[in-house]
């Protein structure tokens, strides 16, 4: 899996320290959430506008006090909301605010009566219209989830915030309302109707104003997510489709995940002479590519630095997962960027396999084991399966998944028994002395993917919960066994996460930092296959390849984690239709129900 390009620094953990973000938007979204809470404090807590002026004009006629705190209420909370875009570099965040901040230096004078609360407000409107280059960010991919679970989150807000704003006037309360009288108060208020709770003066009317104002709010910021215009998902064209079939034709044999390059759910850019590309989604603003660039090595740097444009444009936080050495190399070189080392790919030599031996003791009695209880086993391409059993295959692999979460996006094509996928390997066990179930005799399936003309990469690994222990083992070696038949002299099984920390901090004379390391692994293995899946894979005595992931900042690590782990279907942020409210999909293009799971691959 190494390339032309040579190893500057070896095998590090840290290879180039990059630049860090622009820092003016960093400073004006920090800045736009400190005006906001001003304008919402300066709404809601009648000490904090205490003035002559304000004392003034309390006695004045009219609604205009109320109806200012209501705008300084609504700049506030809408300023927070914006403050996250504008450290983005959003263009439409940075409009919005150009907007309100006046409109909250108005509310703020003629509410308050606060020069300086009003001067506060202009003194970050200078700032925003000087460096209004720095905001050039284009909109994210739209979901019309978006408009639902900001539905959500308002509401929720607007009834915390409203309890405060009705208990934020005790002197002129009338009466001792409980909570509940509060609480339905703020209900009502939200919709713009009078509560039970009252007050002296024009307190009520103040009250009345900034709760309409939440209310509004809310339904107005839903209304708008759920009616613009919606932006496409990543998706990857025919056309694009074919453009990477033919480079990996060329050039597919350099990365064991080359191929998974075709999933569907990604879009990609390439190089501007088309020999190189990069596939990618976007998941919660970074723009997330997986595996080496595809294509000539030489090209890849026209197509890093389209990626790394497509970032800038619209200010997404751009990171790699499970790249090789030679690609973590070029991403470093060629953008600035850090890579640390992520854990270890298993990659069998079929010559050099053997059951034999000592260490492949507890292998070689579990599939004899396996064997003698009648269960058989059939590898073979794709192209030679029948339709009918590979629709016995789909379902039963839809139905052994175990979750109805859909994982797998590095790691995994998210398709089975496509016709474009002929070359695709397939080992599945068979039990052929029990009755047949739903799925006829079929037990297990192992899913392989090409690597070149010559190598395969599990994709996905499902089996019958009722089927015997040890069908992975059984298939793998299985696989291994037929590969000379069909031309494969390289296997490449799990990725291994923290690989190398767990086989050291094993061995003798490890140090108590590193052995503290492992500990925590193995700890954090109750949940996720961490020491399990480095076992498995170190049954087959594989050669160990390093992968590693590519990021801008240290501080981008968290959001770069939890990204992978949604793009993986670990972690789903979104609120997913009931499986009898699915629309289900063609056996062909594009196949989203097809999605693989991974098990034990992208743990």
């Amino acid at each position: 899996m190494s390339g032309e390009v040579p190893s500057r620094s070896g095998r590090a953990r840290r290879i180039v320290r990059g630049p860090r973000p622009e820092a003016v938007p960093a400073l004006v979204g920090r800045a736009c959430a400190v005006v906001g809470a001003l304008d919402i404090a300066a709404g809601v807590f009648p000490r904090f506008r205490h003035s002559r002026m304000h004392a003034m004009a309390e006695v004045l006629p009219g609604s205009l006090g109320p109806f200012a705190a209501a705008l300084s209420l609504s700049a506030g909370v809408l300023l927070l909301l914006l403050a996250h875009g504008l450290k983005r570099r959003k263009r439409r965040a940075w409009r919005a605010a150009v907007a309100l901040l006046p409109a909250g230096a108005v509310s703020q004078f003629v509410y308050r009566h606060s020069l300086i609360g009003a001067l506060i407000s202009l003194a970050l409107f200078v700032p925003l219209v000087i460096h209004r280059e720095e905001f050039k960010a284009l909109p994210d991919p739209r979901s019309r989830w978006r408009a639902l679970a900001n539905f959500v989150l308002m509401s929720a807000g607007s009834l915390a915030l409203g309890l405060v704003i009705v208990s934020a006037h005790p002197r002129r309360t009338i009466g001792d309302p409980s909570l509940a009288d509060r609480l339905t108060h703020v209900i009502y208020g939200l919709f713009g109707f009078e509560g039970p709770v009252d007050y002296e003066g024009a307190t009520s009317w103040t009250v009345a104003f900034s709760l309409g104002a939440l209310g509004l709010i809310t339904a107005v910021t839903t209304i708008y997510l759920a009616f613009r215009p919606e932006h496409p998902a990543a998706h990857l064209t025919e056309e694009d489709e074919t453009r990477l079939r033919a480079l990996l034709e060329k050039h597919g044999a350099r990365d064991s995940l080359g191929h998974f390059a075709l999933r569907r759910d990604k879009a990609v850019v390439f190089s501007p002479s088309g020999k190189a590309a990069v596939t990618y989604r976007v998941v919660s603003g970074v723009m997330l590519a997986s595996g080496d660039p595809i294509g000539d090595v030489e090209a890849w740097p026209g197509a890093i630095e389209r990626f790394m444009d497509e970032a800038k444009a619209h200010s997404w936080t751009p990171a790699v997962m499970g790249c090789s050495e030679t690609g973590g190399e070029v991403w470093t070189r060629e953008t600035g960027l850090d890579a640390l080392e992520l854990g270890d790919e298993a990659v069998v030599d079929v010559a050099d396999f053997s059951l034999a031996g000592r260490a492949m003791r507890n292998v070689r009695q579990m599939v004899k084991r396996i064997e003698r209880a009648g269960y058989e086993t059939r590898v073979r391409r794709i192209r030679d399966v029948g339709e009918a059993e590979l629709d016995r295959i789909r379902r039963a692999a839809e139905d052994w998944r175990g979750t109805d979460t859909e994982r797998g996006f590095s790691m995994a094509l998210g398709r089975i028994g496509d016709p474009s996928d002929g070359d695709c390997l397939i080992a599945t066990a068979h039990k052929t002395d029990e009755q047949p179930g739903p799925y006829g005799d079929l037990k297990a399936i192992l899913h392989f993917v090409p690597w070149g003309t010559d190598g395969v990469s599990l994709d996905l690994m499902r089996r019958d919960r009722a089927a015997d222990p040890g069908m992975n083992e059984l298939l793998i070696v299985a696989a291994l066994q037929a590969s000379p038949k069909l031309g494969i002299t390289r296997i490449s099984l799990n990725f291994a996460m923290f690989r190398s920390a767990l086989a050291r901090g094993e061995k003798i004379g490890a140090g108590p930092v590193l052995r503290a390391w492992r500990g925590l692994l193995v700890f954090l293995s109750r949940w996720f296959q961490i020491e399990s899946l480095y076992k498995f894979n170190a049954k087959f005595q594989p050669r160990w390849e390093p992968r590693f992931v590519v990021y801008r900042a240290s501080g981008d690590l968290p959001r770069i984690g939890l990204a992978a782990m949604q793009a993986e279907g670990f972690v789903n942020l979104a609120l997913p239709l009931p499986r009898f409210l699915r629309r289900p999909a063609p056996a062909a293009r594009p196949c989203p129900h097809q999605v693989a799971e991974h098990e034990v691959r992208a743990a």
